[in-house]
């Protein structure tokens, strides 16, 4: 819980402004690795659409041969006959092809949705793991996680269903009005009507309910945000009585999830009952104004049809009963295919919002490395110079090319680290590091002691370059660490931290995660410098013994110890202890100790340690407070200056 920082809500951005952005960043990514896919999807999205919106085409067909046939006499009843089954076979041929262009357009398009997502969250996770520490500092776990989750899920419905229905409902519409338009300008015209008011209301209700479902889903990032804090700290929040605190402040989160939620839906829900009534109101205006169209003028000629002037050259012809059939029929087509653009306008703006934290993950500043040092195999020629080797010697050294003379340096890795007054701060108003001046030859034990938040953390934060000092230098082995690549220099680093971390696998597994390529002889060695070999063997499965939860079925001190294997089976010629022996009794402490003296032999190890007893075999003691280092010698030394130091271990003393 500590360091994890929510996300503040901040004001929505703007609707369109967003939109615009979003989607043609989203709509790139889709034609730029998809376009053959695409195209095959297009294509049977146009042909489903416009075979729904011909129908009106062929029922006013057969209106004119039933009419030849009956009132005109121009058809005998056989011919007419003939005519009607040819244009009904047309027609369901028509509909065969729709369906078969809809059967491979579902199909596609789900093929394209699913590659879609599954591409697009390999770049989340890539993305994850190339950002620097200070963003996982800053975000909270279930913040994130929200993006692979509701976010993702909110692009899905978009890919799959917003934008086919919207394409679709495009479509059918051009399709529509240029059906109306060749029957009757007229009557469209009143169409018109009826669409430009539902597009006001669209527009008037829609933009209050995208303001909620953009808030509504940075809500739920915040409230799962929370709640995988609760759960990561729930003894703690046991421990100290917590409960009602954490239940007042998850309410607030949920309330306010509850609020936009509501009123998104609120908006959400109007909108289409609105629409639905436009579009019974149009249906009555079309059968009021085409009916009386029809009987004051008695066929004299008001309808402007496109029709009949490709016929006869004359745009004023009668309007005949069969056009206000049809147009009643698109009349209302027309008006449930609008509001089912409406429709999705909620699922677009929930994707719109999604897609932006996503894009707001992806377009996050990786972690700067502009490193050109690198670590290799070496070996001695017969001159005594390093060579580069594919072998492996047990020999490490940088290769340093120099970019002035094009020539290439070798330099043996002995673990040699210096700094040169650093000053550090997280955030540049606040410093935490003060002209920290310190050096560490190959073998030395270095021992930081000091209280809580006097820098000594922060330090070997730097020294493995999770963060970049703001002013100084380090070198390592006389090289500057920014000049060398970060995962050479992490290779070359090995760390037990305070807070352990195991994965999901076996026990095998994660003491062989400090070097992929160990032998399962080289973990069991590893194992037994670190004294885990003993606990291990009595697990019910022994080294094949599945870890889930974080370990959460071994006790402290045995995750502490298989943590401490994982480091020795790295190998690394510099080990960084933090808080290592701070989960394991005084008793298991003194084997452990025994190990990690083997462990750290001809390896400079950096300890950090309140337990003053795991320090007193330190070359180097150094005393830290407020960033600064106060006192610096062996033991015996700083005891018989009696400062600091001695005010720490004999209190310690004092509370043993």
């Amino acid at each position: 819980m500590a360091g994890m920082k929510m996300r503040g809500r901040g004001a929505v951005p703007p609707i369109g402004k967003m939109k615009k952005g979003v989607l043609k960043r989203l709509m790139g990514i889709l034609f730029k690795n998809y376009k053959p896919l695409l195209i095959i999807i297009a294509v049977c999205l146009v042909i489903s659409a416009i075979t729904g919106a011909i129908a009106g085409l062929f029922l006013n067909t057969v209106y004119k041969i039933l009419r030849q046939a009956t009132i005109d006499k121009t058809l005998g009843i056989s011919e007419a006959w003939a005519k009607i089954v040819s244009t009904l076979i047309i027609l369901a041929s028509i509909y065969v092809l729709g369906i078969i262009a809809n059967f491979i357009f579902q199909q596609l398009g789900a093929i394209l949705t699913q590659r879609f997502l599954k591409d697009m969250r390999v770049k989340m996770f890539t993305k994850m793991q190339r950002l620097p520490i200070k963003y996982f500092d800053t975000h909270t776990h279930g913040d994130v996680m929200s993006s692979y989750t509701n976010d993702i899920d909110a692009i899905r419905q978009l890919i799959s269903q917003s934008l086919p229905q919207a394409c679709s409902t495009l479509i059918t519409m051009t399709a529509l009005s240029l059906v109306m338009l060749y029957l009757s300008v007229t009557l469209f015209l009143v169409v018109v009507v009826g669409l430009v008011a539902i597009t006001m209301v669209t527009k008037t209700i829609g933009k209050n309910s995208a303001k909620y479902f953009m808030a509504q889903q940075k809500s739920v990032g915040e409230v799962e945000g929370y709640i995988e804090e609760m759960m990561n700290g729930q003894k703690v929040v046991k421990v100290f009585n917590h409960e009602e605190k954490s239940i007042e402040k998850f309410n607030s989160l949920n309330d306010h999830l509850f609020e936009v939620s509501n009123k998104a839906n609120a908006f959400s829900n109007m909108l289409m009952p609105i629409i639905h009534n436009i579009g019974n109101v149009l249906y009555v205006l079309v059968a009021f104004i085409g009916g009386g169209i029809f009987i004051f003028t008695n066929g004299t000629g008001l309808n402007v049809s496109f029709s009949v002037l490709f016929a006869t050259g004359s745009f004023l012809t009668p309007l005949e009963i069969n056009i206000v059939v049809s147009f009643l029929g698109m009349a209302r087509q027309f008006a449930n295919i609008t509001g089912q653009i409406s429709n999705q306008i909620n699922s677009v703006v929930m994707a719109m919002a999604g897609a932006s934290r996503i894009f707001d993950l992806l377009d996050e500043k990786e972690e700067d490395d502009d490193g050109y040092v690198t670590l290799v195999r070496a070996k001695e020629d017969e001159n005594g110079n390093l060579v580069e080797t594919t072998e492996r010697t047990g020999i490490w050294a940088w290769r340093h090319p120099h970019k002035a003379d094009g020539t290439v340096t070798y330099t043996r890795l002995a673990g040699d680290i210096r700094m040169f007054d650093v000053d550090f701060g997280y955030v540049p108003e606040h410093v935490v590091l003060h002209n920290v001046t310190l050096y560490a030859e190959p073998g030395q034990k270095i021992a930081f002691v000091g209280a809580t938040g006097a820098g000594k953390t922060t330090i070997t934060n730097l020294i493995n370059r999770f963060y970049d000092i703001a002013d100084g230098k380090i070198r390592y082995d006389g090289i500057n660490i920014n000049k060398i690549k970060k995962a050479d220099l992490r290779k070359s680093l090995g760390i037990v931290l305070q807070d352990t971390c195991l994965f999901t696998g076996t026990v095998m597994e994660n003491i062989r995660y400090g070097r992929l390529d160990a032998t399962d002889e080289e973990c069991m060695d590893a194992a037994k410098l670190a004294n885990a070999h003993d606990f291990i063997t009595r697990l019910p499965e022994g080294y094949n013994t599945m870890l889930t939860a974080d370990g959460a079925n071994l006790s402290q001190g045995q995750r502490q110890l298989i943590a401490i294997a994982r480091a020795a089976v790295a190998d690394a010629p510099v080990m960084i202890m933090d808080e290592a022996t701070s989960s394991i009794d005084t008793r298991t402490e003194l084997l452990v100790q025994r190990g990690t003296d083997k462990l750290m032999e001809g390896r400079t190890v950096f300890i950090i340690a309140h337990r003053l007893s795991t320090v007193r075999n330190a070359d180097v003691i150094m005393v830290l407070d407020h960033g600064r280092i106060i006192e610096r010698g062996t033991h015996d030394e700083l005891l018989a200056k009696k400062g600091s130091y001695y005010a720490l271990y004999t209190g310690a003393f004092e509370l043993e």
